[in-house]
């Protein structure tokens, strides 16, 4: 890759994390409120560690090493930039079951956002979908259905990976929801969790936010090394941010949905990666920070206004 594509990538990727995980950054920091200074200091320190290296950084080495388990442990940490062209078949054989798998899981994440949760109209539309809500679980089930079949024409374990992030989806969705009762009692000390219990589950449910952005970093790159740059930048600013000035990211009203249109994009486009569409390496960090740009700004506007 060259010097210029490497920037660009790193860039789409940290804007991707940081605005990806403010929801996050919020929980964090409303039961940060509510533990002592030597507990804030563990979530800083280990804390770090544990998003960044464990959950930015093996997790994708995890799935790349899943989906081509021919090149070794090391082989796919450093796939990439080698010049090997069986390693460079291996990953361009895998990458379709990889993505559609990741598609489908971005995709279902933006419905469930547009058709069924709370938020700020950032469009005109997104009001007569929130209307439509009735109609989610039925139009994702029709999306899957159309993905199978036509992934089993193509190669049959794309079709099993194309379920496999529907049930990814479901399961992290059912965390979430968990997580906004947890944090309740957790913030009125319902039931008297101990700083280390609070931390434990902070750390869990970090986790299960990360994958949103561990999938969505595959329409940047397959490159280990500059996901975990590219979201472990982005996963130190969100801990700032967390401890620092979560309150002044909160008045950017429209930030999440940015995130959401963003996360719709790359879905689509690793959807169409994995049926055989060239897209260029530069269009999803351009993408990306275009919508994420679009409505931070729209956000600024309002703020001023």
């Amino acid at each position: 890759m060259e010097i210029g594509s490497i920037i660009l990538t790193i860039v789409g990727l940290s804007l991707f994390e940081i605005i990806n995980s403010v929801d996050n950054a919020v929980i964090n920091a409303e039961v940060l409120g509510h533990v002592g200074p030597k507990a804030r200091r563990w979530f800083l320190v280990w804390g770090i560690f544990i998003a960044v290296f464990l959950m930015r950084g093996l997790l994708p080495w995890f799935i790349i090493y899943f989906t081509n388990p021919s090149l070794g442990f090391i082989g796919a940490l450093t796939a990439t930039f080698s010049a090997d062209p069986a390693i460079a078949a291996s990953i361009e054989e895998s990458a379709p079951v990889l993505l559609v798998g990741a598609a489908v899981f971005l995709i279902f994440l933006f419905l469930h956002w547009l058709f069924l949760e709370p938020k700020t109209y950032g469009l005109h539309t997104e009001r007569f979908f929130e209307k439509q809500g009735v109609w989610f679980y039925a139009f994702v089930s029709i999306i899957l259905a159309t993905i199978v079949w036509y992934s089993l024409k193509r190669n049959p374990l794309m079709a099993f990976s194309a379920v496999i992030g529907s049930c990814a989806f479901f399961i992290t969705h059912g965390f979430k929801q968990n997580a906004e009762k947890v944090e309740h009692d957790m913030i009125h000390d319902k039931g008297r969790m101990s700083d280390i219990s609070k931390l434990i589950y902070l750390e869990v449910i970090d986790a299960t936010f990360s994958i949103d952005g561990v999938l969505g970093s595959f329409a940047f790159t397959f490159s280990i090394i500059l996901i975990l740059i590219g979201n472990g930048i982005g996963a130190l600013v969100v801990r700032k941010l967390t401890i620092s000035n979560i309150e002044s990211v909160k008045k950017y009203k429209y930030l999440k949905n940015g995130a959401m249109y963003s996360i719709l994009f790359l879905g689509v486009l690793m959807l169409l990666e994995s049926f055989g569409r060239e897209i260029p390496g530069f269009v999803a960090p351009i993408v990306t920070i275009g919508v994420l740009g679009y409505f931070f700004y729209k956000s600024k506007r309002e703020l001023k206004e």
